[in-house]
């Protein structure tokens, strides 16, 4: 509930109070410390072995900045031309090196894209020409809608957790949210009520599966 929901670790507390579970908020971030990455990684694995036969497929790259303790941080995320978040990275910088290392990453992960559609920022276009690909980028800011809308699901959870005090601990939730994120993602809006709720059955089970 905590990494799913815009919850804090209080809202949880007591939601599993009224379930009659009594547990203090620490033992909820201690759970989801040891428990979030764990699940959270099995979500990718069957995920990545899914998508990975994909070649046509598109790529969508940003970043965002995130206060840590007062200073800036940036989040950068990929995002695939359907809304799954592929990858997630924190850094203190927004360079070429920065943009360089979270490129590689995702490209080792998760294979290479057809087309990589970015902003106007400069150090991409640099990671891209070192890495041999400069063909396949594009860059468009309306095209890059896809990638900005990725962003909404954690800002509300920032705004739930009130600030992150460590780039581990950022790094951490954002990696175990995004993939949560993109497990319950169902695509509400473009499919019919029957087919969403089949769907969100199969979600549930599957992580039910997962948690036990």
């Amino acid at each position: 509930m905590y990494v799913r929901f815009p919850l804090s670790l209080r809202n949880v507390e007591d939601l599993l109070f009224e379930r009659g579970i009594d547990v203090c908020h620490e033992t909820v971030r201690m759970w989801w410390n040891r428990f979030g990455p764990l699940f959270a990684g099995d979500i990718r694995r069957q995920r990545v072995n899914h998508i990975r036969g994909f070649r046509h497929w598109r790529w969508h790259l940003d970043e965002t900045y995130v206060k840590l303790n007062g200073e800036m941080v940036y989040l950068w995320r990929a995002v695939d031309h359907e809304g799954e978040i592929l990858e997630s990275y924190v850094t203190k910088t927004r360079d070429k090196d920065a943009a360089l290392t979270f490129m590689k990453k995702a490209l080792k992960r998760h294979g290479s894209p057809e087309k990589v559609t970015t902003d106007g920022l400069r150090p991409y276009g640099a990671a891209m020409k070192e890495l041999g690909n400069a063909d396949k980028q594009e860059v468009g800011r309306w095209a890059n809608n896809r990638v900005e809308n990725s962003h909404l699901p954690f800002r509300r959870r920032e705004r739930a957790m009130v600030r992150f005090r460590r780039m581990k601990t950022l790094q951490k939730f954002a990696s175990v949210h995004a993939n949560v994120h993109n497990h319950f993602s169902l695509e509400r809006h473009l499919v019919d009520r029957q087919t969403y709720k089949e769907r969100r059955s199969a979600a549930l089970a599957e992580w039910q599966v997962l948690a036990s």
